[in-house]
């Protein structure tokens, strides 16, 4: 039975998870996060006030199943099973795209060029036009090809197979660049820009960073102030880093605006506009020397004394948050998608030297120590793969709750394929060190993509600190219905019920098995032991530290890590079912991967979740701050040399 000590603490400390968002400031994606949780609790305050103030508060059903996870629950409406939602006509329009791109990118476009002249050829990007690529997305009434998101991830995965080079810049124009437009525009405009847009006769810009503000996008200093006739913002200010920065003609610019509210009171808040480089007082620098994607502009984005009309502000003014968010959260799932397209390019050279080179008088693919390699590449690239089509299916669908998702994507996607390039690099050996043989392109490609939009590591704060404030939300509802317990029977049984089981080593997670095929049987079974093993520790976790988890980032990182491994889990699990259903050629293939991933990720969410309980490990944390602490303090390494001089 459930000990009342136990539940006591609990509910003590339900209230205390509501905010431990709006304690957090690292990124702009958590700051926005937390003021819309605390606009949710203040309207939730609000309805308890007029109603029964010991009924618990009714939450909007989350489908999100990562959501669903902190909560140690499945939602398996977005995952089980694999989500399909291409009509016959929408496949029919993407076989048709797809050999045109492809044939593009292997006659026309010449990669290993582009990197040497540091720049798209014009013949590329001519040709990139002609094709409609720089309007995927954008509904056909307005001269694009109106693409769902499925369609368009699988084009870029053909991009991120050829050349991320151009990729960049195809992406930072649609992904990102004139994205805004499309989820925020106003019907004038989207009217006004997005025909020029689509065709690419005008190239986009997301000017978000600063020199003083990367991840903390809330430090920006870039201005715009309302004129005083009121029919102009003002913009001053400059961005860095800014992806076709000096090819762009419409930017989306972010920048602080005084906003007064009914109390008079003014503050400044951050607010989109789309801007004309012909509005004058707009200049960039030279383009950036870059380590990779050299073949992409990048460059600093001068504005002074910018007119910007009124008609210009992208959503609501001081809602510059919200917009830069979706944008971003919207844009990420293509990234896993074109770097799964970019693995699978690095795979086949890798296979191809693997099966032709002969050492020790065998070829070397017949060596366990390349089997390893390969059979590794190949499931980080199927897991990458899954989760990238799992999102847009979801995303087409409606569901409008991926974010967690998304980061997910981005960042398993972006390592993963760092993983994949240095292994090909190493199977082709000094080969593969070679120019020629463009694995070194790739790799120094692949390298930015771990940093921008928004780097792993705020990413991997982000998933922890967000779905732990959704979690907070279930200890809240147990909280108030613990006050009327005749009248939440059902809600508190369970509770307990849960509760004894898992104090018994019973697992008390939701069974996956009628959602898999019956060989995956057991790997279904890790998948739901992980899935209520995490959703008891972000529970004791959230009873521990309260707020104060903000600040435990060893911790959080962690629960990020784990959190990556299931969603990984459940999405192979769910492809390859379907696969085994279909009884595809590669079934058997894609259910031994994903027994194999199953069996070793189950092993790291262990370990993981393990670690931020142990005493051992939690020291662990403290002699890393630490050392790290002191290492800060003398300027570099702090050990003598072993020779003392």
């Amino acid at each position: 039975m459930l000990r009342p000590g136990n539940l006591a603490t609990l509910l003590k400390h339900g209230a205390a998870a509501n905010s431990i968002i709006s304690k957090a400031r690292p990124t702009a994606a958590i700051l926005y996060q937390g003021q819309r949780f605390k606009a949710a609790a203040a309207a939730t305050q609000s309805q308890q006030e007029t109603g029964d103030e010991h009924a618990p508060a009714k939450q909007e059903e989350m489908k999100s199943f990562a959501m669903g996870l902190f909560r140690g629950q499945v939602n398996p409406s977005q995952v089980f099973p694999f989500p399909e939602v291409l009509t016959d006509e929408q496949k029919e329009m993407l076989q048709m795209l797809v050999d045109p791109c492809s044939k593009f990118f292997e006659e026309v476009n010449d990669a290993a060029k582009n990197d040497q002249l540091e720049k798209v050829e014009d013949d590329t990007m001519q040709g990139l036009r002609e094709m409609g690529a720089f309007g995927l997305q954008v509904p056909v009434d307005y001269g694009g090809l109106g693409l769902t998101n499925t369609q368009y991830a699988r084009l870029v995965e053909i991009v991120g197979a050829h050349d991320l080079g151009v990729g960049i810049t195809l992406g930072a124009h649609q992904s990102i660049g004139f994205k805004g437009i499309l989820l925020f525009g106003t019907p004038e405009q989207k009217e006004k820009y997005l025909p020029a847009l689509a065709s690419g006769e005008n190239m986009a810009a997301f000017c978000l960073t600063e020199p003083a503000s990367g991840s903390d996008a809330s430090s920006i200093r870039t201005r715009a102030v309302l004129s005083d006739d009121g029919k102009h913002y003002i913009l001053n200010g400059n961005k860095i880093w800014i992806s076709n920065g000096g090819l762009a003609e419409i930017f989306t610019v972010f920048a602080q605006t005084p906003c007064t509210d009914a109390d008079g009171n003014t503050k400044d808040k951050v607010t989109a506009f789309v801007v004309e480089r012909s509005f004058g007082g707009i200049t960039h620098g030279s383009p950036e020397k870059k380590m990779g994607i050299k073949a992409s502009n990048t460059a600093e984005v001068y504005f002074e004394d910018v007119k910007i009309p009124i008609e210009n502000v992208l959503g609501e003014v001081g809602g510059g948050f919200k917009v830069a968010m979706n944008i971003l959260n919207n844009g990420r799932f293509g990234m896993g998608a074109a770097l799964s397209g970019t693995m699978r390019s690095l795979i086949q050279k890798a296979v191809d030297h693997a099966s032709n080179r002969v050492q020790f008088g065998n070829t070397i693919h017949n060596y366990g120590a390349i089997q390893e390699k390969i059979a590794r590449m190949v499931m980080m690239q199927y897991v990458t793969e899954s989760m990238a089509y799992m999102i847009s299916a979801n995303m087409d669908a409606g569901s409008t709750e991926f974010q967690i998702e998304a980061a997910i994507s981005k960042i398993y996607g972006s390592e993963a394929a760092w993983y994949v390039a240095d292994e090909a690099i190493q199977i082709c050996g000094g080969m593969g060190f070679m120019r020629d043989a463009g694995l070194e392109r790739v790799m120094r490609d692949l390298r930015i993509f771990r940093i921008f939009e928004g780097t792993n590591d705020i990413l991997r704060l982000f998933i922890a600190l967000t779905g732990m404030q959704n979690a907070g939300g279930q200890l809240r509802e147990l909280q108030k219905a613990m006050r009327n317990p005749a009248a939440n029977l059902g809600l508190i049984v369970e509770e307990a019920n849960k509760r004894a089981k898992r104090m018994m080593g019973m697992n008390t997670g939701p069974s996956l098995t009628e959602y898999v095929h019956s060989d995956l049987t057991d790997s279904a079974t890790q998948t739901s032991k992980a899935i209520a093993e995490f959703g008891a520790v972000i529970e004791d976790l959230l009873i521990k530290y309260k707020k104060g988890i903000v600040n435990e980032q060893f911790i959080l990182w962690r629960i990020a890590e784990a959190a990556i491994d299931i969603y990984g889990m459940v999405a192979v699990l769910s492809r390859a079912s379907r696969s085994l259903n279909q009884n595809t050629s590669s079934a058997e293939h894609e259910r031994d991967i994903c027994q194999l991933f199953c069996n070793e990720a189950a092993d790291r969410v262990a370990d993981n979740l393990m670690s931020v309980k142990s005493g051992n490990r939690l020291g662990n944390f403290k002699k890393l701050s630490l050392i790290a602490q002191e290492v800060v303090k003398t300027g570099g390494v702090v050990q003598q040399h072993p020779l003392g001089f």
